[in-house]
């Protein structure tokens, strides 16, 4: 049996994926390396990463400097429990992150992936209020939007139609219109002020039972990249502000460039209170996440009895390797003028996005920062259709990695990704699609 098929045969014996179809038919990829914006299988087939390997990776793959980071570190100390103890990789990374980060948080929380940092988020709301003696419960979110599978995270993202099997064990949470945004749309004034009418009366009805809004800042992800205007989210944000509810943005895929901003929050005049990181952070090398504070919030749980500490951690917060390479993909933004990366991504998505255009089975074409989309109405919009599966498989066969939220199709490279790369995949889809 060869190399490659002795892999699949125990793949397919051992090991059970995430967010797939496994049938008989199921056939999975073997890569074995991978160097900038290109992943290469077993048989050196090489593939444009244009989704960063689940938005993760924004440097791009094998990055010597975050290489040689994890490296070092690992030679020197590669974990200690958090509790009771520090150590100079998580010290440095905190006082980075709260050096970009909006003026009013603060407070660096560990943990090791997005939904863990979005649930780190919704219990320091709740016990920020019961340490006043108040007892709220209730959160907000919009709808569409997704925070992540564990079971808080579910309950503020249940509208995105993937938790169906779990409705009963989590939850009931309040969720305002999405008034999503594309090139072109007519009705937009309306949808934002009918979702602004909703928020007046959500807090008219249900104010004092509030412990948090949390929300996915100007995109939605996983509920099929939707753009809103920025002026909307404003006024949405300082009506939850004047009312004193908490704020929680969901930055787990926006943070770090993605949006064109350091972070979906620079856009906005409005802060959060707590934001949630993931993805990213570490360049898409190693699992990490972190869930910042306003002081204001961090000071609920000071002094006093332990209990009313919050008393919750992961084994592996604030890993010092994943640290490490944190800080080092940070410090490649200004090193590499990233930024300015993005916006030559955006432009070149601009000119592309027009061209699609033209063709009558697209419509809904959006962008923001290095993220495009658009809808091709030639397939299912449900998530995981056989039609979905067809044309994932197309894009592989022409070497992209691309990977559709039903019928809709986006692109999220590396930053690293050449220009004349991301045009001629481009040139690709454009094929395809026609």
């Amino acid at each position: 049996m060869s190399e490659k098929n002795n892999i699949k045969k125990k793949d397919k014996d051992f090991l059970w994926h995430p967010f797939t179809k496994i049938d008989k038919d199921y056939d999975p990829i073997v890569i074995t390396k991978a160097k900038d914006d290109i992943l290469i299988d077993i048989d050196g087939k090489k593939y444009i990463d244009l989704i960063s390997s689940w938005w993760v990776n924004i440097h791009g793959h094998c990055r010597k400097e975050i290489v040689q980071s994890i490296s070092k570190q690992s030679e020197k100390l590669e974990q200690v429990l958090f509790a009771d103890f520090t150590h100079s990789p998580a010290v440095n990374l905190a006082e980075k992150l709260i050096s970009i980060l909006p003026n009013n948080l603060s407070r660096v929380f560990y943990s090791d992936n997005g939904s863990t940092a979005v649930e780190i988020a919704m219990k320091v709301a709740i016990q920020y209020w019961y340490n006043l003696g108040k007892k709220k419960k209730k959160f907000v979110s919009m709808s569409g939007g997704y925070h992540g599978d564990t079971f808080g995270a579910m309950s503020v993202g249940y509208s995105s139609g993937f938790y169906k099997p779990f409705k009963d064990f989590i939850s009931e949470s309040i969720f305002i219109p999405f008034p999503d945004n594309w090139d072109g749309k007519n009705d937009l004034e309306k949808e934002e002020i009918r979702s602004l009418n909703m928020v007046d009366e959500v807090l008219s009805k249900n104010q004092e039972d509030i412990a948090a809004v949390i929300f996915e800042p100007l995109i939605q992800g996983a509920g099929g990249m939707k753009v809103c205007r920025k002026e909307f989210f404003d006024s949405m944000l300082k009506k939850f502000r004047d009312a004193g509810v908490i704020i929680i943005f969901d930055e787990v895929m926006t943070g770090f460039g993605r949006t064109g901003k350091m972070f979906a929050a620079d856009y906005l005049k409005n802060k959060p209170d707590i934001m949630c990181l993931a993805k990213s952070m570490t360049g898409g090398y190693i699992p990490l996440a972190a869930t910042i504070f306003s002081e204001k919030i961090h000071n609920e749980f000071l002094g006093g009895d332990i209990k009313k500490s919050f008393l919750h951690g992961h084994s592996f917060s604030a890993n010092p390797i994943a640290c490490s390479a944190a800080l080092t993909s940070i410090n490649l933004f200004n090193k590499e003028n990233t930024l300015k990366k993005i916006s030559i991504i955006s432009e070149i998505h601009k000119e592309f996005i027009h061209k699609l255009r033209n063709n009558c089975n697209v419509s809904r074409t959006r962008i923001l920062g290095s993220i495009a989309a658009f809808d091709f109405n030639k397939i299912s919009k449900d998530y995981g259709s056989s039609d979905t599966q067809k044309i994932k498989k197309k894009f592989l066969e022409n070497g992209l990695l691309l990977r559709p939220l039903g019928n809709t199709i986006y692109l999220m490279p590396p930053y690293c990704i050449k220009e004349e790369t991301l045009k001629e995949c481009y040139k690709k889809i454009i094929d395809i699609l026609m």
